[in-house]
């Protein structure tokens, strides 16, 4: 039995349904920013798998400048992130409902 595109796509789509409850489900600013990656490294399989399928690099070269980017994005997103706990004491979303400091 060998491993076809239909296959890395259910993954895909698991990857980023798992990836979408933990956003809407979570209440930790640090669990919610884990599912928004996971989601995006749940698009970049799909894309892989597709750019194989085609038998095309355009799809894969898209996948390195998308994780180079999230990358820089994860750099700030963390730094956000701690200085918003250092601020407020707290990383629960129900707890960050206004944007004054």
């Amino acid at each position: 039995m060998t491993v076809g595109l239909h296959h890395y796509l259910v993954v895909s789509a698991l990857l980023f349904s798992l990836g979408l409850f933990g956003v809407l489900a979570r209440r930790n600013l640090l669990v919610i920013y884990m599912s928004l990656e996971l989601m995006l490294n749940a698009a970049n399989l799909a894309l892989v798998a597709f750019s194989r399928y085609h038998a095309n690099l355009k799809g894969q070269v898209m996948v390195f400048f998308i994780i180079t980017v999230a990358a820089a994005e994860v750099a700030v997103g963390l730094a956000l992130i701690v200085a918003l706990y250092r601020r407020r004491g707290t990383a629960h979303v129900e707890d960050l409902n206004s944007l004054r400091l």
